[in-house]
């Protein structure tokens, strides 16, 4: 009933955000054509602000209304992992997360650092950030996979082109009404003393946790908050969350499961390249969609990519099915 009812809450949500933007439309069609009636450029500036507000509010319907996997309203876990290249691909995956943090900002959904490792020159060797928001997982779900970086290293005393990788993964956040089987005795558990930034009580305990499932070998860590015991109820909600989401990509048969994203952080398995020099340049290898604004990708547009992957996926269903 739990369930049933919250579907209900989510479709009755869904008919009135697009029952509020066709009436937009109709007032902004409205304004739009009392202005040009009676020549006044002030009102003709506050239709063209209002069109131009609904066409982004467009857009994210039109990433919601292909959204239709049954954890894609929910939240997300993210964890990014530094891949071959040394200090450079450190600081690219701390590029990468602070990426997805201003995504998350402009979205205003709400973001928190589970775990930080940082690397031994500069940037992070992994992070987790717990992502909440309306389909924070369906939209970042589309960020999973190595991510490549070519560009001047800022390093390299002799201003030589490098390139570095760094792995995203994006898991679903669940409910806890949903059961998954957790049999803690096939569970492996490490406390840890977690090292940078953090707090001085974090830094003086052992009180970080890291989990492995032994049958699966998925590892979660969490370190965030300020005892052992709350940081092993946190992990133990993430790999739940991993486990149920193993478990949906098994029973649905995707071609594109948990292995097959968590590919080698090297050369030729890059989802997108980001080339800082000697052009600018993102582009994304799935869908061949492409930018030269890699400041604003940097800060967190990615609106164009996800835009493209969700239609591809919807596309490739819909061949699937015979459609």
């Amino acid at each position: 009933m739990q369930k049933l009812n919250k579907e209900k809450s989510f479709l009755e949500k869904t008919i009135q955000e697009y029952e509020s933007f066709q009436q937009r439309v109709d007032d902004a069609q409205v304004l739009l054509e009392m202005s040009l009636e009676a020549q006044d450029e002030a009102t003709f500036k506050e239709a063209k602000m209002e069109v131009l507000a609904l066409e982004r509010l467009g857009r994210e319907l039109e990433l919601k209304r292909v959204l239709s996997g049954e954890l894609d309203a929910n939240g997300t876990y993210l964890t990014i992992n530094s891949g071959a290249g040394g200090t450079e691909s450190c600081d690219w995956a701390s590029m990468l997360m602070r990426m997805y943090l201003r995504y998350a900002e402009k979205h205003g959904y709400a973001t928190e650092i589970l775990e930080m490792t940082e690397g031994e020159g500069a940037g992070i060797k992994s992070v987790t950030v717990h992502i909440q928001g309306p389909y924070a997982y369906g939209y970042l779900n589309a960020e999973s996979g190595v991510h490549r970086l070519v560009r001047i290293s800022p390093f390299d005393s002799n201003a030589r082109r490098h390139t570095s990788f760094a792995s995203v993964f994006a898991w679903a956040e669940v409910d806890d009404d949903i059961k998954i089987d957790l049999k803690m005795e096939e569970v492996k558990v490490d406390t840890y003393r977690a090292g940078g930034a953090g707090g001085q009580h974090v830094n003086k305990t052992d009180s970080a946790v890291r989990m492995t499932h032994i049958p699966t070998g998925i590892v979660v860590q969490c370190q965030n908050e300020r005892s052992q015991i709350q940081n092993r109820e946190r992990a133990i909600k993430m790999l739940k969350a991993a486990l149920y989401e193993k478990e949906l990509e098994a029973r649905n048969k995707e071609k594109e499961n948990l292995e097959s994203q968590k590919m080698a952080n090297e050369w030729g398995s890059q989802i997108r390249s980001y080339v800082m020099h000697p052009y600018h340049m993102v582009k994304d290898h799935r869908t061949d969609y492409e930018t030269s604004q890699v400041e604003d990708v940097m800060d967190g547009d990615l609106e164009g990519f996800i835009m493209a992957f969700l239609k591809s996926k919807m596309t490739l269903a819909s061949s699937s099915a015979g459609v």
